[in-house]
């Protein structure tokens, strides 16, 4: 197993904990013998790299070829490794701010008495959690480790990016929507080439993302125990512990952390360019899976049937404590605003998104397409 330990901020997570603690208790994946598991790798890597050409063409992003980030097929506890590491590196700075107050605050003593070890294990909880969830996922700041390289993008060398597509998951939930599987496989492909396509065609936008989320960090000036306590309660919805009294809540979710007037601004940015993302995910794979996806539409309704109600009464607690219920208003708020300015100014005029962080729509624009293209294809005044 890859260490996470050997930093500042360790004090603060057991990294080895979390994934030792997660990998312990993910739930097995569907009875598959060892050839059908390898025929599903195989075929998942064919899909995504004729998702590439399939996309590319789409959405007139980029050429085939021009990125050299892998394509991971992953089991389970694969997935929990690769997210472990991208939280560790994206959650360092904040985390070693919060080691540096531990000494000083009032809480100092009890989170110390507490312990990374702790906070280890129930963030341990809650990835083995998702990771029967995930189908797939573009990690855009993950390192890469001995077990799970990543690749380098166009203009920026020391970046890294890398396409993870979970086996396990994708065949349980073919197998419980009762779809074609090597046509539900190439439509979740198409959905995670698009990610991969929009990092890697658009260079800039993995340095402005990451901008983006350490500026709102570094606004962050939360109590130790604040960010602990968030994490308890999402352990104790997976365990059914929680306090009588709060079922109509379902829990508070992390995005509560936001304190300043900079911070909700930021996360306003945040929250359109993540829309974005997620939306011409969706725009694309509707695009395009009907040529290449014969049962692309009794796919995409069991499949939205089954985003929108959630597995259980968890899920839904969960969907809100971790934000989760924010990112499926994402997909549909992102895909009206894609579809409505294509269908007003075509494809390329739609790819202007891409020219600068000043073109990426705002908050408010992603709710009324019509002002994003007033802003960014009004005529010079002459």
């Amino acid at each position: 197993m890859t260490s996470f330990g050997g930093t500042a901020s360790s004090g603060m997570v057991d990294w080895n904990l979390a994934v030792a603690t997660a990998t312990r208790l993910v739930r097995p994946g569907p009875d598959v013998s060892r050839d059908e598991a390898r025929a599903v790798v195989s075929e998942l890597r064919r899909h995504a790299k004729a998702s590439e050409r399939h996309v590319r063409g789409f959405t007139r992003m980029g050429t085939e070829g021009t990125h050299d980030t892998p394509v991971l097929v992953v089991d389970r506890p694969g997935w929990v490794r690769a997210n472990v590491a991208g939280f560790r590196e994206i959650l360092k700075p904040l985390l070693d701010k919060m080691q540096e107050r531990r000494g000083s605050s009032p809480s100092g003593a009890v989170l110390g008495a507490v312990g990374g070890k702790v906070t280890g294990v129930e963030l341990g909880m809650l990835l083995s959690f998702l990771s029967s969830r995930v189908l797939g996922q573009y990690e855009t700041f993950a390192p890469a480790t001995r077990d799970l390289p990543a690749g380098g993008l166009p203009g920026s060398p020391d970046g890294g990016g890398r396409l993870l597509l979970v086996a396990p998951n994708i065949v349980h939930v073919e197998r419980e929507l009762d779809v074609a599987p090597h046509d539900f496989r190439l439509w979740v492909c198409l959905h995670e080439e698009t990610h991969r396509t929009q990092f890697t065609a658009v260079p800039w936008l993995r340095d402005h993302l990451e901008g983006e989320i350490q500026s709102f960090l570094a606004e962050t000036d939360v109590d130790p125990m604040t960010v602990l306590e968030r994490v308890r309660e999402a352990a104790q919805s997976l365990a059914g512990g929680r306090p009588e009294g709060e079922e109509d809540d379902g829990g508070r979710s992390f995005v509560e952390l936001v304190q300043t007037p900079v911070q909700r601004e930021i996360l306003g940015r945040l929250t359109a360019v993540m829309s974005l993302l997620e939306g011409h995910a969706d725009f694309v794979m509707d695009g395009v899976g009907p040529s290449v996806v014969p049962s692309v539409a009794e796919i995409r309704e069991k499949f939205q049937q089954r985003r929108a109600k959630g597995a259980s009464r968890l899920d839904l607690a969960l969907r809100k404590l971790l934000g989760l219920d924010a990112k499926l208003r994402q997909y549909r708020d992102g895909e009206r605003f894609v579809r409505a300015v294509v269908e007003e100014v075509g494809m390329d005029g739609f790819n202007r998104v891409w020219t600068s962080p000043n073109t990426l729509p705002t908050k408010a624009e992603i709710a009324k397409p019509a002002d994003w293209v007033a802003r960014v294809h009004r005529k010079p005044e002459s």
